[in-house]
């Protein structure tokens, strides 16, 4: 699912938002999730999820093509971890549709 379909899917749940609010209400909830993750911040949202930053400490790599060693800098890189109740959902939801899919 791409950030369109999420915006045509929550237009087509919601029959009161144009198609302008639901894109303005997903670019909305990404800005702000992403704004608390660069403030260093953990989002848990309950049954789903949580956003956390992880953080990378500076290491030795190999170019593979010449086999010199390059210097790869600390990172800092955004990490989700799904909630027990998503993790069931999609096990449960996938174990029925291909029950449906073999018969």
């Amino acid at each position: 699912m791409t950030r369109s379909d999420l915006v045509e899917e929550l237009a087509a749940r919601f029959g009161q938002l144009t198609q302008r609010d639901a894109e303005y209400a997903v670019k909305t909830i990404l800005d702000a999730v992403s704004d608390a993750l660069v403030r260093g911040h953990r989002i848990e949202i309950r049954g789903f999820g949580s956003f956390s930053v992880n953080h990378r400490p500076p290491r030795m790599g190999r170019n593979p093509r010449s086999g010199e060693a390059v210097h790869i800098p600390e990172k800092r890189v955004p990490h989700f971890k799904p909630g027990k109740a998503l993790r069931e959902t999609v096990d449960q939801r996938t174990a029925e549709l291909q029950g449906v899919q073999a018969q």
